[in-house]
Formats: structure tokens, sequence, C-alpha cells
């Protein structure tokens, strides 16, 4: 017997929420490394009592002229002080913001491991997903991974 082909159209949402979505996404992609950023600022200061640019290259994987780009950026947006030769530290904006996304985090791996992932997939799939889940979606994983 042949296998049956599915010939269903998705259906489009109105154009209002479509756009809202996509304006959601965009919004989240902006504030992603700001978060990823600051995050690891706040955890390199946590564990070593220092955040230097070389640490955060080569924690990110990327270069330190890519580094220094985003913490001028993070400088201007008032999430981040630089002292020539002392290394990077975070303002009371930024260790908000840096304690916000650990929790995120922390919520988001939670659930995932409650599901049975892998605790170095849950680990790595929440890195991604703690920028993108709404509060709602973040509410609703929270109770989850509390009712068990």
């Amino acid at each position: 017997m042949p296998a049956r082909k599915m010939n269903q159209a998705a259906t489009l949402p109105d154009p209002e929420s479509h756009v809202e979505g996509f304006r959601q996404v965009r919004h989240n992609r902006r504030t992603e490394l700001a978060e990823d950023y600051v995050e690891l600022i706040a955890d390199l200061i946590d564990h070593g009592g220092e955040a230097r640019q070389v640490d955060i290259a080569q924690r990110l994987g990327v270069a330190q002229p890519t580094v220094a780009k985003m913490l001028k950026r993070l400088v201007g947006d008032g999430l981040v002080q630089q002292k020539p030769y002392r290394g990077v530290f975070l303002t009371t904006s930024g260790r908000d913001l840096a304690a916000t996304s650990r929790e995120r985090h922390r919520v988001v791996e939670a659930f995932l491991l409650a599901l049975g992932i892998s605790e170095e997939t849950a680990r790595v799939d929440a890195e991604g997903i703690e920028h993108h889940v709404s509060a709602e979606t973040l509410d609703a994983f929270r109770k989850f991974t509390m009712g068990r």
C-alpha cells in the first residue's frame, strides 16, 4: 500500500499576531548577546574574582576584538564598566540582568532535565531557549518542575 501523502496547508495566524511573533523574536535576538555576556561576566567574577577580555573570548569561542566591540556596546548600554588593566565589572543594571538570565537558564535547564534530557544536552539547549521563552512559558516550566 502506498504511503498517504500529507497535503495539509498550514494555517496562517492573523497578520497582527504574525507580526508580533516575529517582532518578539527580533527583540530576543538583539538582547541575547548582552544577556550571554553579562551572565558570563558575573560567573567569571563569582568564580575567579575578575572577568578579563581574554577569558570572555576563550569561553565564548570568539576573538578578543569581537569581545572588545561587544563590551563597548555594553558600556554604552550601562551594563558594564571597564577599568584599564583591571578587567570588566558589572553595573547594578548588569548584575540585575545577569541574575535574571541565570534564573531563566536554571528554570529551562531544570525543565529539560525533568523531561529526561541528558545533563550536557539540557545545559546546551537551555543556553539558547532561555533567551526566547516567554514569561508565561517560563512560569509553566517552573510549575512543572516544582510539581515533580
